[in-house]
Formats: C-alpha cells, sequence, structure tokens
C-alpha cells in the first residue's frame, strides 16, 4: 500500500464501500424471500440494526484489535490524505458486518431480538477482527510462519474465509445452540416444508449481492493503481458456474438457482486476482454443486434447521475458495502464482476453529445468562408481531 493516498485513491475505496453498503440490502431481501410472511418485518429490521451495531463495535473495538488504529484523535489527524484511512474503515466495516448478516439468515424466525443485537456486537468487535487481524495484517506471526515453512502466505484477496467462511462458521454454532424451528422436524423423522413467501423477493435479494460483489472483489485492491480486470472476469465467471450447477444439480428450483451465484462469488473471493478465468468458472461451478448438495443433506438428513443454508453457502463454499486459490492460483493450472495449497490448507482451518469456537462461545453464554429463542407461542404468531408489533402487510386496507 502507498505511503501518500490520492484523491483517487479516496473515492475509489469509497464507492467500493457504497456498493457493498448495498449489499445488505441483499441480504435483508433475500431471507425476507425466504423465511415464512410472519417473519418478513424481523428480517428486514434485524439486518439494518444489525449493521447499526456492528459500526459502534467496529469503530470502537474490532479496527483496533485487527489493525491497532483507533479514531479517537483529533479531526485534523483523521483529515489527512483526504480521510483515506477513514474511506478504509468505512469499507472494512461493511465487510465485517457480513458476518452478522449471514448469521441472521441461518438463525431466522426463532430468535430473539436484543440477544441477537448482543451476540452481533461481540462478534464484530472481537470474533471477526481477529482473524481479520491475522490473515489480512500479519498479527502474531501467522503469515511470517507460513512464508517461510511454505514458501507463500495466507491468500484470501477478497474474504473468502476472513468474510464467508468465518461468517458460515460462527452461524452453524449459533444455529446447534438455537435449535430448530417448532415443527420442523417431527418425533418420527418427518419433515414439515417451509417453503419461500416469496420468491421475487429472494431474487431481488440474489440480484443485488451479485451486482454489489463487484465491488466486494474487485474494489478490494484498495487503491487505484491495482485495480485489475482479471477479478471482475473471475468474479462474472465463477458467478455464471455456480448458477449453472446450481441449475442443474437442484432440478431448476428457483430457491438454488438464485443461491448458486452467491455460493460461486463467495468461493472466487479468496483468489480472484490470481486464478485464470477457467479456473474460476471451475470454482464456481464446484461451489454450486456443493451448496445444493450440502443445503439438501444438512436439512434433511443431518436436521440442522439452517434456515438460509448459510453454512453451505458461506461457511463451506468459503473454505472451498480458501483451498480452491491454493489450486487455481498456482502457475501449473494457470494462475499467477504466489501461492501454496499447504498455506491455503492451514489458514483455512484456522479460520474455521476460530469462528466455530468463537460462534459457540459467544451464543452459549447467551444462551446460559439470556436466553436465545422466542418462546413457542411467540414463534408461532411470529416475530413481526411478536417483536416488532406490525406484520408486513395489512390484513385489509384501511378507510377514513
Amino acid at each position: 500500500m502507498h505511503d501518500i493516498k490520492t484523491p483517487s485513491d479516496v473515492l475509489f475505496i469509497l464507492l467500493g464501500a457504497i456498493m457493498i453498503l448495498a449489499m445488505h440490502a441483499g441480504f435483508a431481501f433475500l431471507e425476507l424471500g425466504t423465511v415464512r410472511r410472519k417473519n418478513q418485518v424481523n428480517a428486514l429490521v434485524k439486518i439494518l440494526c444489525d449493521f447499526a451495531v456492528s459500526t459502534l463495535a467496529y469503530f470502537g473495538i474490532g479496527y483496533a484489535i485487527a489493525y491497532g488504529q483507533s479514531f479517537f484523535g483529533p479531526a485534523t489527524e483523521l483529515a489527512t490524505h483526504n480521510g483515506y484511512e477513514l474511506t478504509k474503515f468505512f469499507f472494512l466495516l461493511t465487510f465485517a458486518a457480513a458476518v452478522p448478516a449471514i448469521v441472521s439468515g441461518g438463525i431466522a424466525e426463532r430468535a430473539r431480538f436484543y440477544p441477537q443485537l448482543i451476540a452481533t456486537f461481540l462478534l464484530v468487535a472481537f470474533v471477526y477482527p481477529l482473524f481479520e487481524g491475522i490473515a489480512w495484517n500479519g498479527l502474531f506471526g501467522l503469515q511470517d510462519w507460513l512464508l517461510a515453512t511454505f514458501g507463500a502466505n495466507f491468500h484470501d484477496f477478497a474474504g473468502s474465509v476472513v468474510v464467508h467462511a468465518v461468517g458460515g462458521w460462527i452461524a452453524l454454532g449459533a444455529v446447534l445452540m438455537l435449535g430448530a424451528r417448532h415443527g420442523r422436524y417431527g418425533k418420527s423423522g418427518e419433515i414439515a416444508a417451509h417453503p419461500p413467501s416469496s420468491i421475487p423477493f429472494l431474487a431481488l435479494g440474489a440480484w443485488i449481492l451479485i451486482v454489489g460483489w463487484f465491488g466486494f472483489n474487485v474494489m478490494s485492491a484498495q487503491t487505484l493503481d491495482k485495480i485489475s480486470g482479471l477479478v471482475a472476469m473471475n468474479s462474472l465467471m465463477a458467478m455464471v458456474g455456480g448458477t449453472l450447477v446450481a441449475l442443474a444439480a437442484g432440478r431448476n428450483d428457483p430457491g438454488f438457482v438464485h443461491n448458486g451465484p452467491l455460493a460461486g462469488l463467495v468461493a472466487v473471493c479468496a483468489g480472484s486476482d490470481v486464478m485464470h478465468p477457467l479456473g474460476a468458472l471451475a470454482t464456481g461451478a464446484v461451489a454450486g454443486g456443493l451448496f445444493v448438495y450440502l443445503f439438501t443433506l444438512t436439512q434433511n438428513r443431518w436436521k440442522i434447521d439452517d434456515v438460509l443454508g448459510v453454512w453451505p453457502l458461506h461457511g463451506l463454499c468459503g473454505a472451498w475458495g480458501g483451498l480452491a486459490a491454493g489450486i487455481f492460483g498456482s502457475t501449473a493450472l494457470g494462475g499467477l502464482g504466489g501461492v501454496s495449497f499447504a498455506a491455503q490448507a492451514v489458514g483455512t482451518g484456522l479460520g474455521i476453529a476460530i469462528a466455530f469456537s468463537g460462534g459457540l462461545l459467544v451464543y452459549g453464554v447467551l444462551k446460559a445468562v439470556l436466553g436465545l429463542r422466542l418462546s413457542t407461542e411467540e414463534e408461532f404468531n411470529g416475530a413481526d408481531l411478536s417483536i416488532h408489533k406490525i406484520a408486513a402487510t395489512a390484513d385489509r386496507d384501511t378507510w377514513w
């Protein structure tokens, strides 16, 4: 990174931050369209409030843990280099806030509101920045050790592991602590289907995420001189691969079709700057199939009630992306090189361990102290009426 930041760099990273901020609308509408109608308002409110809490947690604690920098000095210092460090914070905040947005989809329809906001604060203040600092700022010397041992650092250009795998494995811990929705699985092994409430809203959420993802990946360069069309092309190819394989493996199911491109984009984040476009296509294709297979397996056989399938989508496809960077980023498969599969495996494994143990710890303590679930009656009535006292749509028009 350059010592002197230009106004162009500030604008570049600011536009990236705004594009990723818009992705949070995608998280909201993807969840809104997937949950039942009685939980749609809660999906919208959660994502917005999670972002607000994430901002405070990351500003006050998380960013300092990851990068050793705070913003409590005078504004004259903060405004240097056109406020580049502030826009960098904004950009990286949008990554950090994606973690509770990911978790939200897994625990939908039965989680209490304020305990989840407390969990959001703890995750963004402590758990996420711990691995972020290790991977992206060299904390604890792990990157130096990987370089000395395997000849390459752990490479995660745009967060397949740092953001997505971490979010997905935290979500798995939360889902296990929370338990399945009432009536989802019967005592005799039967499974009650809870179909999406709105395929159009689900699709809208997916499309918002897809578009914003090009800011997520391309602008992870963080300065204008490092921008690369290779990242954009690889993101596109991975999206296409994930879509087409999910279409085939999911037998035309629109839920799988619209999550397929997201699976591909999750997986390509790590190696999008070093892969050949054909490698990115393969990475996305594997991710699309992985999501369909593992979503079905977790829901139907393992009976893990992960409502949006965030563990398969983000946790497993993100882990695959970390490994794929070490495979398709190699010169032997047309990549730019500078990666090591062994280093990728170690870094990915560490990210999973920190995320899963952190998720179990945070949600385990909250479960013991405050409780995580709505009551049976509240869950039956829906989170919209139980928490927010209003439904997504009026049952009748009001005439004056």
